[in-house]
């Protein structure tokens, strides 16, 4: 599936070269699902329309976001405090495209007020296709553990699917999170920064019953580069590289030298020096392995 970055309808510039980038979807596999958020109803669907025009073959709403930037917006999970609103925006959008549309939120706005199956009704009754849930409220964050009892509540009162997500880091882990909340499927985040063969790796573990065998350094290497060669073509060499310097940290973790090699990869402005850095530091792991 092919996920684009999220487009921020409050300030959707139609012109923008950021806007027809993230728009472009040539390419891209099937099925390719587009983000929106904001608070705007005629704006949020003016956003799935554009979205759709150019490809999109699912609109995904994104009620979950805890970022305060967001949320001074009244965007994202800000939403989940105004349900009146949240039915407002959903009718808008689901009756302005005619591809899916689905919906991102959590548990609620803070412990006080989970309103997580009210949000789910709502979306059901609006034509809303899947949900899928993190399992923190908004003034939670990313802090603290995620809970499962909300979604697995949620899932026992829609017919629509359920998507169980937070703290899905390994394998055992996703089961478990299956097992509790008997949600349709689970949605991995952060933990596939720097690691996209997690999902790899969960299919293996539900299939053989073991965990996959750990990556070798060649590997990751041989798809880091490939990943940094499709940064700098998407974003140009300049941007290219700075986007690229998270993303060198996440593959890196936990590796011999990895803190000394990130502030020297940091210093780096040109793509060719990066790639070059990259693949030397990749050599040393697959030789101390």
């Amino acid at each position: 599936m092919a996920v684009s970055e999220v487009v921020a309808a409050n300030s959707f510039l139609w012109g923008s070269t950021k806007t027809k980038r993230r728009a472009d979807h040539t390419g891209e596999p099937d099925p390719r699902s587009i983000q929106i958020m904001g608070s705007d109803p005629e704006m949020l669907a003016d956003a799935a329309r554009f979205n759709v025009d150019n490809g999109a073959q699912i609109i995904d709403i994104n009620m979950g976001c805890p970022a305060k930037k967001v949320c001074n917006a009244a965007a994202g999970s800000a939403l989940l405090k105004d349900e009146k609103l949240v039915q407002k925006i959903l009718a808008k959008v689901v009756n302005a495209v005619s591809v899916p549309v689905t919906l991102k939120i959590r548990t609620g706005w803070d412990k006080q007020h989970k309103n997580a199956v009210q949000i789910a009704k709502i979306a059901e009754s609006e034509g809303i296709k899947a949900i899928a849930i993190h399992g923190r409220t908004r003034s939670d964050g990313y802090k603290g553990k995620a809970e499962y009892i909300t979604i697995a509540m949620v899932k026992n009162q829609v017919k629509i699917p359920v998507i169980a997500n937070g703290d899905i880091k390994t394998p055992t882990q996703a089961k478990e999170v299956l097992r509790l909340t008997q949600a349709d499927g689970i949605m991995i985040g952060r933990a596939a920064q720097g690691n996209p063969w997690i999902f790899q790796a969960i299919a293996y573990y539900f299939q053989h019953g073991v965990d996959m065998s750990p990556l070798v350094p060649d590997r990751i290497a041989h798809v880091l580069g490939w990943h940094l060669e499709n940064l700098y073509e998407f974003y140009g060499e300049n941007k290219g590289v700075l986007v690229a310097r998270k993303h060198i940290s996440w593959y890196s973790k936990g590796m011999a030298n990895a803190a000394e090699f990130r502030k020297i990869i940091n210093q780096v402005e040109d793509a060719r020096i990066q790639l070059e850095l990259v693949n030397n530091f990749f050599a040393k792991q697959a030789l101390a392995a």
